[in-house]
């Protein structure tokens, strides 16, 4: 069965989230943090991609970045393919490190653009790690508020401000700000078409038909129902809709 075809960005910002195969530890020490954050400023010269934001947690990570003169997939290719040779010659291990394809989605409008941001930086905190942004070791939050020069920063600023000063003030004020972890700007990201959300239920879950879903086990429907979620940002009434699982079932899993 064929993949789905992920959705391009007209302006090439993508939201990456990559994560370890069965939940698999992908980041074990400040050594592996530190070197998957330096491949990514190493291929930056050569593939000309802007990074504005990225948070590394123990077996996921997240991305916002614009392509440069290499498509996504390149990217993340070489970024990945580096990162994994050195972690399993690290570790004396084989095979397969990041659970299958990664997940991307185009990132379009600056309120969707700072809404992504932000979900990215809060992170840690939801994991329950830290209680403040800024003492989280393995994010880019810091060059922000420390006000770096670089493509990436310069250009989230000065949506905020033309003063830089003033900029970083309002930046952090954004980032900081209370709210109950519903990021209700997520709702200006377009909804996925029905059509589309067959193709990635029938993929996904390699099965014929999206009522097919009901008839595996019981984990492995609740896994799938989490994932179509989680990752590939399907609504629980287009899910039951499409599944005809009961609202209940897919609200828990």
């Amino acid at each position: 069965m064929p993949r789905v075809a992920r959705r391009k960005s007209n302006c090439g910002i993508y939201h990456i989230i990559m994560r370890g195969i069965n939940r698999q530890t992908i980041f074990e020490d400040e050594e592996d943090y530190k070197r998957f954050i330096q491949t990514i400023q190493r291929f930056k010269k050569k593939c000309e991609y802007i990074v504005f934001a990225y948070c590394l947690m123990g077996n996921h990570l997240h991305l916002l970045l614009k392509e440069g003169k290499e498509p996504l997939e390149t990217v993340m290719r070489r970024i990945c393919g580096s990162y994994v040779l050195w972690y399993n010659s690290k570790y004396g291990r084989i095979g397969y490190l990041f659970q299958g394809r990664y997940w991307s989605e185009p990132v379009e409008n600056n309120i969707y653009f700072l809404t992504v941001i932000r979900y990215i930086f809060h992170n840690p905190i939801k994991a329950g790690i830290v209680t403040n942004i800024y003492d989280y070791k393995w994010s880019n939050y810091m060059d922000y508020v420390k006000g770096y020069n670089n493509k990436g920063i310069d250009f989230v600023l000065s949506i905020f401000n033309s003063d830089r000063k003033k900029a970083i003030k309002d930046f952090i004020e954004y980032i900081n700000k209370d709210d109950d972890n519903r990021y209700p700007d997520m709702q200006e990201k377009q909804r996925i078409t029905d059509m589309d959300a067959k193709k990635i239920i029938r993929t996904l879950c390699n099965i014929e038909n999206t009522i097919d879903l009901q008839k595996l086990d019981i984990a492995k429907r609740n896994s799938y129902l989490k994932e179509l979620k989680k990752m590939y940002g399907l609504s629980i009434r287009q899910i039951e809709r499409l599944t005809g699982i009961n609202r209940g079932i897919i609200q828990r899993s």
